[in-house]
């Protein structure tokens, strides 16, 4: 127990971090810029902390700016609104990520442009080698130091928490929560706390401005660890924050306005 607990939620977090610093913020919405080099490493590091896993930066990406674009209607690739259930929304998911990762169907080039793309490394990262190979890892680590039997049953939770971090979001966050924002579709802020998605629950704020790379700030209590996490970045210049003072001198004035 001393192992697998703290195991789970480094897992937990770190694969969390590289979805939606990675793959949410930068691959979907470009919130920051980072050199081709730099982004090399973080198609890497982002396979190395999701593991089994793995989401392409480019599939994500192209499937995300489609969410936004069509939030809520029957083209949207992941709706509450659509759908019956969460597993039958995240079986629709998975099917149009994989078309989309696999050049199988036609995106429009709106989707398409600046996503960052390594076709070589996805389809690597995507194999079965290298799911195979992450999910040997967590078995063995199981097998070594889950001294009790309750606990394996979270090694199912890390084969599959990739698809729990986007249910998470894409059903309860469009179902349950509050809104600081009236805008076209069911977005909310899941938790007024985001300790357990790093800022991806305050959905309904990001929803109104997708670009913006702080997605809490809003209202007092709503705290975005990854945002810290993408200023120390850019204070070490390793990435550079796409006109983020801009955006939320705005919102600062547009709450003062509201309070007046």
């Amino acid at each position: 127990m001393e192992v697998i607990i703290p195991f789970f939620i480094a897992h937990w977090y770190l694969s969390l971090f590289f979805q939606t610093f990675f793959l949410h913020r930068y691959a979907s919405h470009m919130a920051f810029s980072m050199s081709k080099r730099t982004e090399k490493i973080f198609f890497i590091l982002t396979w190395f902390f999701q593991g089994s896993n793995y989401l392409s930066p480019y599939g994500y990406g192209i499937m995300h700016r489609m969410h936004h674009a069509f939030a809520d209607t029957p083209n949207d690739p992941h709706s509450p609104k659509y759908d019956e259930s969460i597993f039958k929304m995240m079986w629709k998911t998975k099917t149009i990520y994989s078309d989309i990762t696999s050049k199988k169907v036609k995106v429009d080039p709106r989707f398409t442009k600046d996503v960052p793309e390594w076709p070589a490394f996805d389809k690597f990262a995507r194999s079965w080698v290298s799911r195979l190979m992450w999910g040997a890892l967590y078995f063995s680590v199981y097998l070594v130091f889950a001294d009790q039997w309750w606990l394996w049953l979270f090694l199912p939770i890390q084969f599959a928490l990739s698809p729990i971090h986007g249910a998470i979001i894409n059903w309860f966050a469009h179902k349950y929560g509050y809104r600081n924002y009236e805008v076209g579709d069911t977005s909310r802020n899941f938790l007024p706390v985001d300790f357990l998605m790093m800022g991806e629950s305050y959905h309904n704020n990001h929803h109104k401005h997708g670009s913006r790379p702080n997605f809490g700030g809003i209202r007092w209590h709503e705290i975005d660890p990854t945002y810290y996490m993408i200023r120390l970045l850019d204070k070490m210049k390793v990435i550079k924050i796409n006109e983020y003072a801009r955006e939320v001198k705005i919102e600062k004035k547009e709450r003062k306005k509201e309070a007046a």
